[in-house]
């Protein structure tokens, strides 16, 4: 078996993360963890005091791998719809990983609203204010709408044995988007008269 100081940081949270990817946040313990790299429990406990630090420094590392995920270069010629597309075929691709970042109670109590102003998304937001030709305001409440979507619709995929269809996806994601866009450019007026 390998000593401990052998058994890096780096080392744990890979095999961390691989299985998480495999079976998901039930399956990680330090045991668990330890037995994935064939060594004692004593390395991954000098680095991580607890299994709840550990899944913390999990938790950090898989939200840089759908970061990663997400920032891919595509050739769409529609940042914004690739951006969706991609979060989307995470939740059919990471099922595990998906339900570990979104589906864990992991993100802190902030409200809805905090998830889709995160400054980090600046760039985002800036790219659908200019792709709906919108002020910064209402790009980032488009972007909202569109957020939730395709946050539902990577949920569905993660927690069902469902196929994922990227043709049907880029129309629903289109049709909202600039629904959005259009309900916010005629201030929601038509649309009411419908309720």
């Amino acid at each position: 078996m390998p000593t401990t100081s052998r058994i890096t940081e780096d080392m744990i949270l890979d095999a961390g993360i691989a299985l998480l990817r495999r079976a998901g946040e039930q399956a990680v313990s330090v045991r668990s963890v330890a037995a994935e790299l064939h060594c004692s429990t004593q390395p991954v406990m000098y680095h991580f005091r607890s299994v709840g630090a550990l899944k913390d420094a999990l938790y950090s590392r898989a939200d840089a791998l759908h970061t990663a995920y997400l920032s891919e270069p595509d050739d769409t010629g529609d940042p914004l719809l690739a951006v969706g597309l991609r979060y989307i075929r995470f939740g059919a691709e990471e099922r595990h990983l998906f339900r570990f970042l979104f589906q864990s109670d992991r993100l802190g109590g902030r409200g809805l609203r905090a998830l889709t102003t995160d400054p980090a998304l600046a760039p985002v937001i800036a790219l659908a204010a200019q792709e709906a030709q919108l002020p910064p305001e209402q790009a980032a409440e488009a972007f909202g709408a569109l957020a939730l979507a395709v946050h539902g619709y990577a949920s569905l995929l993660a927690n069902n044995s469902m196929p994922f269809d990227a043709a049907d996806a880029a129309h629903t994601l289109q049709l909202i988007f600039f629904g959005v866009i259009g309900a916010l450019q005629t201030g929601g007026t038509q649309h009411e008269e419908a309720l």
